[in-house]
């Protein structure tokens, strides 16, 4: 009890910090000097650009009026308030939900698909999977011009099959027709073609990414654990939902996040097949046809700032998940 009491009595020893001599005042600077390039290139090419593009969202200017504009001064809400009520700003962002959702959705389960197919070794399972990434890694043009080839009405390949195979009674312009209408089961619907074909080329171009992820977590996964399931007499199917899936979960998830950013950011894929036509202008090729098409940069910088607040919000999900998964781990 003395020596407890004795200890509680004593009071805490500080430790001192050693005063730090020229070698570690050197290596400091070093590091310094160091990070500061990298530094000075993120404040030049990404601050910058968005401080400008923040304080051009509150100004009322066209692109030729851009070099005579002060910095400071005639501020407005007018361009905010333009898009925000303007019908084709609602227009752009559905066909961008739309495009982002469908599209992210029908990636991620095409390529887990592809993943669970190729899983079993086979003779010549590796060609087939280097093979399945070449949308992926082929160049966005070369890619783009052999789709506007073979959607072509006059000589594309698909129209050509269409017709002699399917019936067809005349071509279909799946990159210039906004909408038809298609019969299933006797229902009448209003199908958007060009938006269709737009996001079936966003699923072809970008499930190799959901794949190769896919493919390295099942590549990891213990062999063990299904094989004393199988003995137990699980059914695949059984197999599959209790075992595998769980353990694909968090890689399915986290996919599903980064390609819905990276989807609902996408500017190039659409523009190359339709350049916004036929109800497939998404915000990013809004906020391009507001600058060079119109010349109002102001409008153009306030969808700008709009894309960039929903892509705020969605990469703090994105955080927030990443973080939790982490905890969990």
């Amino acid at each position: 009890m003395r020596l407890q009491a004795a200890v509680r009595r004593r009071p805490p020893t500080r430790v001192r910090t050693p005063p730090r001599g020229p070698l570690a005042r050197a290596d400091a600077r070093a590091g310094v000097g160091l990070v500061l390039p990298s530094v000075v290139v993120v404040l030049v090419l990404v601050v910058a650009p968005i401080l400008w593009s923040l304080v051009l969202a509150f100004k009322d200017l066209r692109l030729v009026e851009i070099a005579r504009a002060p910095l400071f001064g005639d501020f407005t809400l007018d361009s905010i308030v333009e898009v925000v009520t303007s019908p084709r700003l609602w227009e752009s962002l559905g066909a961008t939900f739309a495009y982002s959702v469908i599209g992210t959705a029908g990636a991620v389960a095409v390529g887990l698909v592809a993943a669970l197919a190729l899983r079993r070794p086979f003779r010549g399972r590796g060609l087939v999977r280097a093979l399945l990434l070449l949308p992926y890694v082929a160049p966005i043009v070369a890619t783009t011009f052999a789709w506007r080839t073979l959607l072509n009405p006059q000589y594309g390949l698909v129209n050509a099959w269409g017709q002699a195979l399917l019936g067809w009674e005349r071509p279909v312009s799946f990159l210039t027709q906004r909408s038809a209408p298609v019969g299933i089961f006797g229902l009448e619907l209003t199908v958007p073609v060009a938006l269709t074909t737009v996001i079936a080329f966003e699923m072809w171009r970008t499930f190799p990414f959901a794949f190769l992820f896919l493919t390295a977590r099942l590549e990891a996964m213990p062999a063990d654990i299904e094989e004393a399931a199988r003995v137990d007499g699980a059914t695949p199917t059984q197999s599959f939902r209790y075992i595998v899936w769980p353990q694909l979960l968090p890689i399915v998830a986290v996919l599903t996040v980064l390609r819905f950013i990276w989807t609902f950011n996408n500017f190039d894929d659409v523009y190359l097949l339709t350049e916004g036509r036929a109800g497939t202008q998404v915000v990013s090729v809004g906020v391009y046809t507001a600058l060079v098409g119109r010349g109002d940069i102001g409008a153009a910088s306030a969808q700008a700032l709009l894309l960039a607040l929903i892509l705020a919000v969605l990469i703090t999900v994105y955080l927030r998940l990443v973080g939790r998964r982490g905890g969990e781990s």
